[in-house]
């Protein structure tokens, strides 16, 4: 059993920067991709970016290529997704997901099946 803790979300103006932070329990994250994924009001969940768990390959979702950041600290069993140039369009609840034993871009390719999932943290970007 693996449970997911974010944080990190908050309001923040447009252009400004946030970090988000994925807390992982259980002793075998090494093993597991991490992802992050947002829903804002209204619509379906999407991918946002995502990373390996033996090479660190990570994976982009088009609209937060260049501009945000996914990495990880195995030692601390958590992942992050730093967020810079944020636009009022990245409003959403952020949520981390775990896929044991599987890759950035099979996490990119669907974004339902996760074996794990976070409850979400509110980001909210002002113009």
């Amino acid at each position: 059993q693996v449970q997911l803790v974010e944080s990190g979300g908050g309001l923040v103006q447009a252009g400004g920067s946030l970090r988000l932070s994925c807390a992982a329990s259980g002793r075998t994250f090494v093993r597991y991709a991490m992802g992050w994924f947002r829903q804002a009001p209204g619509k379906e969940r999407e991918f946002v970016a995502a990373i390996n768990a033996d090479d660190g390959n990570t994976y982009y979702a088009d609209s937060v290529a260049g501009r945000f950041t996914i990495s990880r600290a195995d030692a601390k069993n958590t992942v992050y997704l730093q967020m810079n140039s944020l636009k009022p369009e990245d409003t959403a609840v952020y949520y981390c997901a775990a896929d044991f034993l599987s890759s950035a871009q099979a996490m990119a390719d669907r974004t339902d099946g996760m074996d794990y999932w976070g409850k979400g943290t509110l980001v909210t970007v002002s113009a």
